[in-house]
């Protein structure tokens, strides 16, 4: 065998580097070139312009939907109502969708303490 041409670590990682771009610019282009070529796209039909054909009746304004304010409960301050209906119109509800705002109980120490109860006695 042959002596390396090269051993500079920095020159290898070029040459490398080139060659992998190299075909993924390759890649690309047969990427391209098959869509341009793709047999199964529907060929695009050449329609003839229609003779006055006739503007569609516009359609009636709908109708405002009722506003129901929201339910608040005691102790829940306006801010948080404020900060919880405008995270749920950020994902897209309505102001007519959100009913009401109440605060859950949480037992989670409770339920923890019982689930250890029911591992420990099962160990």
């Amino acid at each position: 065998m042959s002596e390396p041409v090269t051993t500079n670590p920095f020159v290898i990682m070029l040459i490398n580097m080139t060659v992998v771009f190299a075909v993924l610019i390759a890649l690309g282009l047969v990427i391209n070139l098959i869509h341009y070529v793709d047999p199964t796209k529907p060929k695009a039909a050449k329609k003839e312009p229609e003779a006055a054909a006739p503007a569609p009746a516009p359609a009636p304004a709908p109708a405002p939907a009722p506003t129901l304010a929201p339910v608040v409960e005691e102790g829940v301050p306006q801010e948080v109502i404020a900060v919880i209906a405008a995270a749920l119109m950020s994902y897209g509800y309505g102001p007519q969708q959100i009913r009401a705002v109440r605060p859950i109980e949480r037992n989670g120490w409770k339920r923890s303490g019982r689930t250890f109860g029911v591992t420990r006695t099962l160990d």
